[in-house]
């Protein structure tokens, strides 16, 4: 059942959060900004609501959430730090006396509780209509880009990647007390997996009986993150390779293995709509999507700003379509494509190459045909063959036999005069320059809220983790702007 965190609080203490709680506090801020109670409506389905035993408020299960979102911080950390810290109390709506969860239950709460929940859509919707509702979004533009996060468990054996935690862990302690050097249990010699987790849990078990070290911040936050990994093998996560990331290329020679989080913001600098993905698809692909998310969001739009990228035929059309104005460079190879192909190779803007199915991208590039304006010119993209042979997604693709595998688009250079014509008008160059507030925003995202990394497995952790981390960074804009209006 769940228990009503709405419910009057009668501990003696409650008055000392008036005293130690400033006004200009941003969870203050918060909690007087935002009405959570759509988190329970939203919630409801998800409880049994005639069972006796009272389960912890969803309210305050999500605030747990949005907590970890703004300070970047563990499960475990969070929950120790909500012990001490008043303005996290205060922001859980608990009495200062209160005990806090078990960081287990956090867990629990987003496997058990927020599956088949769209709360990405949910969250964004709600800052959009908060920001709506208090005058802060004027404008009719939206700027659109994709930032990739790297996945937690990398492309890594399974037992390089466990060596690792306890290796972090072991030197933070060094670097305390050099009299623990050759104190940690022995190291596994073999390749069992088993092994190397039982290890880790010996160096967990070695570190917290240490009282000299255990408690310091340094060494605590390196065990609370092994203990995680832990925690993620016992329930039978990905620990080494994340099922669902993948390859992505920021550039020809340069890659990572994650996830992309394809954004939509208002000019403003509010995030209206966005789209996780895993790390291979190109950013082109989602300009429509995200526009009608930021449509439902009530967002008014008359012109969307995006890098090259965004400049393939299907967008011209369909800004043509909707009335809005796209400002985007043409790329002649993005733009045409040969529209031919059963199976769709996407281009990496980064790169400047083409991107197959699987994920392989191109390693060589050549252009045939005549440079003027009356010919047609065309690019081949040749691909690894090695790799062409045992890939999974060969049928269709490759021929048996085959000694090269490319990829062929045709150049049209007259096909887009209108689009052409309009990017070299003086209204295209000065709205283009506005680009540099998303590429600011997805900074944000990374730096102070931990998004240049996935926090768990899989693309659903890497949705939860989205949905919370905007959530937080739109209302901390909202909370900017509102200050600036006074």
């Amino acid at each position: 059942m769940i228990s009503k965190q709405e419910t009057l609080n009668l501990s003696p203490y409650m008055a000392l959060y008036d005293l130690i709680i400033p006004k200009d506090n941003i969870l203050r801020q918060i909690n007087e900004l935002v009405d959570f109670s759509f988190i329970l409506d939203e919630l409801k389905s998800k409880y049994c609501l005639n069972n006796d035993r009272n389960a912890i408020s969803p309210i305050r299960m999500f605030k747990y959430l949005l907590l970890k979102a703004i300070y970047d911080l563990s499960d475990a950390d969070l929950v120790e730090r909500s012990k001490y810290d008043m303005s996290f109390k205060y922001f859980l709506e608990m009495a200062p006396e209160e005990d806090v969860i078990d960081s287990s239950s956090l867990t629990k709460f987003r496997r058990l509780r927020l599956q088949d929940m769209n709360l990405l859509d949910l969250l964004i919707k709600k800052t959009v209509e908060i920001a709506l509702d208090k005058g802060l979004i004027t404008s009719k533009m939206v700027i659109i880009d994709a930032t990739h996060t790297k996945a937690r468990y990398h492309q890594k054996s399974p037992k390089e990647f466990l060596q690792e935690k306890p290796k972090n862990v072991r030197k933070a302690v060094y670097q305390l007390d050099e009299e623990m050097v050759g104190k940690f249990p022995t190291k596994p010699t073999s390749n069992e997996i088993e092994e190397e987790v039982e290890y880790c849990r010996q160096v967990v078990e070695m570190v917290e009986t240490q009282t000299k070290v255990a408690q310091i911040p340094a060494v605590k936050e390196k065990v609370n993150v092994l203990k995680e990994v832990i925690d993620d093998y016992e329930n039978q996560l990905s620990y080494s390779n994340d099922p669902d990331a993948r390859v992505g290329h920021k550039s020809a020679d340069s890659a990572f293995f994650g996830f992309k989080t394809h954004i939509a913001m208002s000019d403003e600098r509010i995030i209206t709509a966005a789209v996780v993905t895993t790390g291979e698809k190109s950013d082109g692909q989602y300009l429509q999507e995200l526009l009608e998310k930021s449509k439902k969001a009530s967002m008014e739009i008359q012109t969307v700003l995006g890098d090259a990228a965004y400049s393939g035929k299907d967008n011209l059309q369909y800004a043509k379509s909707e009335e809005i104005q796209l400002i985007s460079k043409l790329n002649t190879t993005i733009t045409n494509g040969n529209g031919q192909r059963k199976i769709e190779f996407d281009y990496n803007k980064d790169a400047g190459m083409f991107v197959c199915p699987a994920g392989h991208m191109a390693i060589r590039k050549a252009q045939t045909g005549k440079k003027n304006g009356n010919k047609n010119q065309k690019a081949t993209y040749y691909f690894d063959i090695k790799k062409c042979k045992v890939c999974p997604m060969r049928e269709g693709c490759y021929k048996d036999g085959a000694k090269n595998k490319t990829y062929i688009v045709t150049i049209k250079s007259l096909e887009h005069d209108e689009q052409a014509s309009f990017q070299e008008t003086e209204e295209f160059k000065q709205l283009a320059k506005n680009r540099y507030k998303i590429e600011a925003k997805n900074s944000e995202l990374k730096n102070p809220h931990g998004y240049k990394m996935a926090k768990s497995a899989g693309l659903f952790g890497m949705e939860i983790q989205g949905a919370t981390t905007i959530f937080a960074v739109n209302l901390k804009r909202i909370l900017t702007l509102l200050n600036e209006k006074e």
